[in-house]
């Protein structure tokens, strides 16, 4: 029994220690001093845990039609004197609950922005490690293909992917498939950044005595770059990967704005501004004023944490 009990402490001591670690490095030590980030993080967070639970916290499914009256269309905020309970943030002209359609909205914002973040990162830096590692005209033929996409806005190209798939599929796009093709348009038009960062700083850690040392035992080049190099080249990849989730929910909003997005029927936060715009000078400001604000708070405090890591992380500023 005792036996049992000895790996059950290690493990213990072993969170603990990481956990103490973490605690007392500098990276929690510049985030405990800085006030404004650590309200940035708590509002990040905050939009993160409604939309993990928009179907508790929210009044209405306002993707169900079922639970839609239009006899309810454009109500005004509840403190307002045309207000009517349980419509907090009032409705739109769908008889839609402002306030569960942003809830809603941001989790197809966030989805879409966090799914096109990771597979634009996976993109490049899969490409940044190749690039950089193994150099010569595999190099310079990734590095010429980014060379020539940077030189095209990222709403572009999103655009572009976007219309490619709506040709191609015609009509049989469902707002899934419309979400998938918008993880797909944003990942394709945000990955030069990855690569060409993992780029450079494997240049310089493939030079380095620890890769010499790989490479003399015996090991594969794909283990050297992903055990070994990779790791090294992680704090540059946090602050853009931080950074362009921001974009990757922005771009996804403009899209959505301009019609190329998520439909009506399963709205996002840019597709909602987009239909409350509609509304604006018939002075129902609710309609689009409530979810721009989510979405320019949302994008705030990502980027505050995002300038906060990319100085935490900068050797030079410590």
């Amino acid at each position: 029994m005792s036996d049992a009990v000895i790996p059950q402490q290690t493990e213990t001591a072993h969170a603990a220690g990481w956990f103490r670690r973490a605690v007392d490095s500098d990276l929690f030590y510049s985030f405990r001093r800085s006030k404004l980030t650590m309200l940035a993080a708590a509002v990040t967070l905050l939009f993160f845990l409604l939309a993990i639970f928009a179907s508790v916290l929210a009044v209405q499914n306002p993707f169900d039609p079922a639970q839609l009256q239009l006899m309810n269309s454009r109500i005004s905020p509840l403190w307002t004197a045309d207000g009517q309970s349980p419509f907090l943030l009032g409705t739109d002209e769908q008889g839609r609950d402002v306030f569960s359609a942003i809830l809603y909205g941001l989790r197809i914002s966030l989805t879409v922005g966090v799914l096109g973040m990771l597979l634009a990162g996976a993109i490049g830096i899969t490409l940044g490690l190749i690039a950089g590692y193994i150099g010569g005209a595999v190099d310079a033929v990734i590095m010429r293909i980014a060379d020539v996409q940077i030189t095209f806005p990222a709403i572009l190209i999103a655009l572009i992917v976007n219309g490619v798939a709506k040709s191609v599929f015609s009509n049989r796009l469902d707002a899934v498939s419309m979400l998938a093709v918008l993880v797909v348009a944003i990942g394709l038009s945000s990955w030069v950044q990855y690569a060409r960062t993992v780029r450079g700083s494997v240049m310089v850690e493939k030079n380095k005595d620890y890769v010499a040392a790989a490479q003399l035992i015996g090991l594969p080049a794909p283990k050297i770059m992903l055990r070994h190099v990779l790791p090294n080249t992680m704090g540059p990849i946090l602050v853009i990967a931080t950074i362009n989730l921001a974009l990757a929910i922005l771009t996804e909003a403009t899209l959505s704005f301009l019609g190329s997005g998520m439909p009506d029927t399963m709205p996002s936060l840019g597709t909602l501004i987009r239909i409350g715009n509609n509304y604006l000078f018939a002075g129902e400001w609710w309609i689009v004023a409530f979810p721009g604000l989510a979405l320019a708070g949302l994008i705030l405090s990502i980027n505050l944490l995002g300038d906060w890591l990319r100085d935490a992380l900068n050797p030079k500023l410590r």
